[in-house]
């Protein structure tokens, strides 16, 4: 069974802590797949391929700089141990549905998963984000001013899928979070919705978490259970 590594808590992003914790070079050490955000919020992140992009607030993607910092991300090294062709589905809930199915297919609920989808999607509904120096602003509030939507139309590619449980709320998001990125990796960005034609799913479950808690005094000014659910949700898992 696979682990995850991750950097910070969804709660501290959540109100404002965006410092650095760690390198990208460092975070790919300890995974190949995975997603996260960058220092000062600038950017969303798809890790695939041991290969760590950063989207842009225009749905650019780039390969992220080994130096650049990152804040917060959960990563592992891929290695699926089941896979399945994914049904079309019109919406984003329609494949957390499926996704959820799945998992529960095999008593997993209450365990991590990693899934990656490669496939052709008639649209994908997508946001990333500007940096913002500004600290102890919720990230919320930073969204509000930094953050840019777009979509891409008939498009092939690949979402890369974390799942954390519900117990685990506010360490993640508790749920599905899905993140795109183009076969071409040009394009790409944190998902709100999302249709899919055709598809392949290849699923790793993840049974161990390592958490890099920041070493930095600024990290132990924050009151982390203050984060609230909904705001987190607002956030993280596609509510505009």
């Amino acid at each position: 069974m696979g682990k995850y590594y991750q950097v910070s808590t969804l709660q501290a992003l959540a109100l404002g802590f965006s410092k650095s914790v760690i390198t990208v070079e460092r975070l790919l050490k300890h995974g190949d797949v995975g997603l996260g955000t960058f220092e000062d919020v600038d950017g969303e992140m798809i890790v695939l391929d041991g290969k760590c992009y950063r989207a842009k607030n225009n749905g650019d993607t780039v390969l992220a700089e080994p130096e650049r910092g990152v804040p917060f991300a959960s990563v592992c090294h891929f290695q699926p141990q089941r896979f399945e062709d994914v049904p079309e589905t019109d919406t984003i809930e329609q494949l957390k549905q499926w996704l959820t199915s799945r998992i529960e297919e095999e008593f997993g609920l209450n365990s991590m998963y990693a899934v990656r989808i490669d496939g052709e999607f008639p649209k994908v509904d997508a946001r990333s984000e500007s940096g913002t120096k500004a600290h102890h602003i919720t990230l919320k509030d930073a969204l509000s001013v930094t953050q840019k939507a777009f979509v891409f139309d008939n498009i092939k590619g690949s979402l890369v899928c974390v799942y954390y449980p519900d117990y685990m709320d506010g360490i993640n998001a508790a749920g599905w979070h899905l993140h795109f990125l183009s076969e071409d990796k040009r394009c790409g960005g944190h998902v709100f919705d999302i249709s899919l034609k055709e598809g392949k799913a290849s699923f790793c479950k993840i049974t161990n978490v390592e958490i890099k808690i920041p070493d930095s005094p600024a990290f132990d000014t924050y009151a982390l259970k203050g984060a609230s659910q909904e705001e987190i949700k607002s956030v993280e898992q596609g509510k505009k």
